[in-house]
């Protein structure tokens, strides 16, 4: 192997342990969320918010920096992301309060976007020739984390969960240790001479509309933490993305390209499908489960993925893209409705389907986008991904965790009025859904034992069928794939696009 080859190698692998860092916290917070509740108070949806904003705000930072990373260089967003993994992490183990967990939480996703800015675009660079296979493989690295985070915790035991988080620094200490020391390459696009106009052409008005939409909401969400009556409607959200999009209409003369325009579409129902749901897999599991259980089926289920992204070149060759989408859409359907009916160690056997059919979704996005779209550089790499922690941290998770209370709280309100009672919040407000009534974790530790029992017994069966009302998203998301398969299989089948070539061509990139 030359010196060249063993760079990019180098290059490779601290990017690989920077995305394993992200996801530790994740794998962790995600076994932790319990002892969150009891110690915050908080409701079902408070959980839906806390978990979502620990994701969606990470569109914030990956969309900057996907803007800017070409001028101001990889190695000054990964400096950042180190800033604020350290800062977050501090943040979380001296919170107060429900404001002081959702802020710190918060900051952790912008840290976390920041790696993802950077670390996509290096490795589509670098293996230009094999985008998909290296992609995936580098998102190994996610499920790998989760497996180390959600072990952690576990193998800590009945230690207090400050303890268990401090142990974050660990990863992000190692990561930051390998990336100092690396040098890292300039984008194909900027290599090619492909236009900053260009760029943001791929993404187009409609792109930027959607971008756009759902950046005003997730703000919006962050000023209503501070005060409700600075929300933001739906409404003029929509309006400000009309602006938006106008503007880059006017200045790209573009609508954006269709195919990822499609694919902006699937990105929040896939965010939702896997990332969502794995942020409630322990505690859904539940009623069928301890705690301890639970989290050693949620490492399970992630160290398939990670062994599956590993083996991914073989199964891509064989597939394609497109046809490995369609295949992970459909078992993730089946994989879905068997956990929403699945019982007892069952259900191991329907997590085994779920994460077969989940495991490809995102990486594999990632891979086609970068090898359909590489005139769109970081923007439209990384673009895909913020509208899918956009789209499921301010619409897919609140909601499901909304349907959880919402159902909750009618058989309460039916079974048991005197305890809910006592135990219900006072309304809030939940997308799509309108206003909700939670339970109060503070009131329910205050009930009888038998009280409680009674609670919990009402509250796992709404759990697990937030399984099936997931298995709407990948049924989208299949019709969405199977347009995308026939297109590519009337043009006669799947081929990359070569940058080289398809810049050098003097017919212009097809719009919308």
């Amino acid at each position: 192997m030359s010196q060249t080859d063993a760079d990019k190698k180098k290059l490779f692998w601290a990017c690989f342990i920077a995305l394993v860092a992200t996801s530790f916290v994740f794998g962790l917070r995600a076994n932790i969320i319990g002892d969150w509740q009891r110690d915050f108070g908080l409701s079902e949806a408070d959980k839906g918010r806390i978990l979502g904003v620990g994701l969606w705000p990470f569109a914030i930072s990956i969309i900057i920096f996907s803007l800017i990373i070409d001028y101001i260089g990889y190695k000054t967003a990964a400096y950042f992301a180190m800033a604020c993994h350290v800062a977050s992490l501090l943040f979380t183990l001296f919170a107060k309060g429900q404001t002081g967990l959702y802020w710190s939480v918060f900051l952790i996703a912008i840290a976390n976007g920041t790696v993802e800015a950077f670390i996509n675009p290096v490795v589509a660079t670098i293996f230009n020739r094999d985008k998909a296979k290296w992609l995936n493989i580098l998102h190994a690295g996610w499920p790998a984390g989760m497996v180390l985070g959600a072990l952690t915790s576990i193998l800590l035991g009945e230690a207090n969960w400050h303890v268990k988080y401090a142990m974050c620094f660990i990863p992000v200490v190692v990561y930051a240790a390998l990336i100092l020391p690396r040098k890292f390459p300039v984008n194909e696009r900027v290599e090619a001479n492909v236009s900053y106009r260009e760029m943001l052409g791929q993404v187009g008005a409609v792109g930027f509309f959607i971008l756009t939409w759902l950046l005003v909401l997730g703000v919006s969400q962050i000023l209503s933490a501070l005060d409700p009556t600075y929300a933001v409607s739906g409404t003029t959200a929509a309006i400000i993305a009309a602006v938006a999009a106008v503007g880059a209409g006017i200045y790209t003369r573009s609508l954006g390209h269709w195919m990822f325009l499609i694919v902006l579409l699937t990105m929040g129902p896939l965010a939702t499908t896997e990332l969502g749901t794995d942020s409630w897999m322990p505690d859904l599991l539940g009623a069928d489960f301890t705690p301890a259980q639970a989290g050693w089926i949620f490492i399970y289920v992630s160290t398939i993925m990670t062994i599956l992204r590993f083996s991914a070149g073989p199964i891509i060759h064989k597939f394609s893209p497109i046809g490995l989408l369609v295949i992970s859409a459909i078992i993730a359907i089946c994989g879905l409705l068997f956990l929403s009916k699945a019982a007892g160690f069952v259900i191991i056997v329907a997590a085994t389907v779920y994460a077969f059919g989940k495991t490809f979704l995102w990486s594999t996005t990632l891979g086609f986008v970068s090898e359909q779209f590489p005139k769109g550089g970081a923007l439209t790499l990384n673009g895909v991904s913020a509208v899918g922690v956009l789209g499921m941290g301010i619409l897919g998770t609140p909601i499901l965790g909304g349907l959880q209370d919402k159902g909750i709280d009618a058989d309460l309100a039916a079974k048991h009025p005197e305890i809910h009672q006592v135990i219900a919040t006072e309304p809030s407000e939940t997308p799509f859904l309108g206003a909700i009534r939670g339970i109060n974790q503070d009131k329910v530790n205050e009930l009888t034992e038998e009280q409680q029992q009674i609670v919990t017994e009402i509250r796992y069966p709404h759990k697990k069928a937030a399984f099936r009302e997931v298995a709407v998203l990948p049924t989208f998301m299949l019709l969405c794939y199977l347009g995308l398969f026939f297109y590519f299989k009337a043009k006669g089948g799947y081929k990359p696009v070569d940058l080289a070539e398809e810049h050098g061509a003097e017919k212009a990139e097809p719009g919308f």
